[in-house]
């Protein structure tokens, strides 16, 4: 507070400023006092008025017609004229020149400041919806920050005479409680919660309050709420309520637990069973395709001697046509043009023949020198206890590759004494190899 002149009975010059450290509201008194009469409230026209940034200066006059207020918003530093204070016109007449002091109580506000409050609601019952005839006590810890933005509005609702900042904490704190309260068990009876992990509600919890209390600080306190924060959603560990709850909890978790297992179990075991019967359609049809394919190759293989004779009844229907051109006419004597033309057409039949026995000579002769189709690697593998097979090696190098089987899989093939682990027969051991690693990338040109 600034305090400037000497006082005098009806007024004096004065500098009228706050220098509180800390304050939401604070009332302006020329001597400093704390009562409140008609003197100190005697302000000298053409005294001194500073408003700091982020305060604001209200001045109030009561009339006959109630009371009227002068806003004056910092930063502010000048001599009060009526130029400055609109009000304040119609007060100070040219009657007395503009010197008399005039009545006035003069509150500054501090505009920028941000009152922090810490709320408790005390022990309130709740019930989980599992457990609806067992409640469980709970209470709600946290703080909030406010502020004044509408002060016009602030100013009508509130009585600056009067105010205590820690009053107006109570006022707030008590009608905070109840509202808190009413909107948790609101919340429990729209979507009940899980007491055991309530925790995990804490942030819904937080923003619904907010919105809660967001109209209720601007209904009716006319203040701004800048922050609202649930710090602990407190449940009562000792309540029979939450022990019963929590017996509840573990029996339920443990049976999900169970449930999930055996669907686990049973999944795997379905799965199992699909990749037997994949397998085993996979080697069905790799058996029809190989006997399809022997059998072409046979049919190949005697194609050129059903061609050959086919030829040879050709050339035998030939040769009896050329002994009826050889032989007479009716008369039963020789025809010597016929016997010519037979002479050249066998010749040709001849020639065709023996290129036909060359041809088969050799296809015979390389069939006989082809050497016989490599000896296939035929596995058996044992998955879970069940017996599958044979497989060559392509395909087991599928069923590495896809992951059905590994080097801990049981193998057997004719020959051997026993089943033995993949991993350790030698000539599967190509299966496993890792991978080369890829090549370096080519220099930078």
């Amino acid at each position: 507070m600034g305090l400037f002149g000497s006082k005098s009975e009806g007024g004096f010059m004065d500098v009228i400023r706050c220098d509180e450290p800390e304050y939401l509201v604070w009332k302006w008194r020329p001597s400093g006092e704390a009562n409140s009469t008609k003197k100190e409230n005697a302000i000298r026209y053409g005294s001194s008025l500073r408003v700091k940034e982020g305060e604001l200066a209200v001045f109030v006059y009561n009339q006959n017609n109630g009371p009227n207020q002068d806003f004056i918003l910092g930063p502010f530093d000048q001599t009060i004229k009526t130029a400055n204070f609109p009000i304040l016109t119609s007060i100070v007449g040219s009657a007395f020149g503009g010197a008399s002091p005039f009545q006035a109580e003069i509150y500054f506000i501090n505009l920028a400041g941000n009152v922090p409050i810490k709320f408790g609601v005390p022990y309130f019952n709740i019930t989980d919806r599992r457990l609806p005839d067992f409640p469980v006590p709970m209470s709600v810890r946290g703080q909030l920050i406010f502020n004044i933005t509408d002060y016009e509005r602030f100013i009508k609702n509130t009585r600056l005479i009067e105010f205590n900042l820690d009053s107006f904490k109570e006022l707030i704190r008590s009608a905070m409680q109840s509202s808190i309260k009413s909107t948790v068990l609101q919340i429990n009876r729209n979507n009940p919660l899980n007491l055991v992990q309530i925790e995990e509600n804490l942030d819904f919890i937080n923003e619904t309050l907010k919105a809660k209390m967001l109209e209720m600080f601007n209904e009716d306190f006319s203040v701004n709420l800048k922050r609202f924060d649930i710090d602990t959603l407190d449940i009562d560990q000792e309540s029979e309520g939450y022990t019963r709850l929590l017996a509840v909890t573990r029996d339920q978790q443990q049976k999900t637990l169970e449930a999930q297992t055996d669907v686990n179990v049973q999944n795997l075991q379905d799965m199992q069973q699909i990749n037997a019967m994949n397998m085993e359609e996979t080697l069905r049809i790799q058996r029809e395709e190989a006997q399809r394919a022997q059998k072409l190759q046979t049919e190949t293989n005697f194609m050129g001697t059903h061609q050959l004779n086919q030829q040879t009844e050709v050339l035998k229907s030939a040769a009896n046509s050329l002994g009826d051109m050889g032989a007479g006419g009716g008369n039963g004597g020789l025809n010597p043009a016929g016997m010519m033309t037979g002479m050249m057409m066998g010749g040709a039949m001849g020639g065709q023949m023996a290129n036909m026995m060359n041809q088969m000579g050799n296809q015979v002769q390389n069939a006989q020198n082809m050497p016989p189709p490599p000896p296939q690697l035929a596995y058996n593998i044992s998955i879970n206890g069940q017996n599958s097979g044979p497989f060559n090696l392509g395909q087991l190098q599928q069923m590495v590759q896809s992951g059905q089987i590994n080097q801990n899989t049981y193998v057997w093939k004719q020959g051997m004494a026993g089943w033995e682990l993949a991993g350790n027969v030698a000539e599967l051991s190509i299966l496993f190899a890792p991978a080369p690693p890829p090549p370096p990338p080519p220099p930078v040109p």
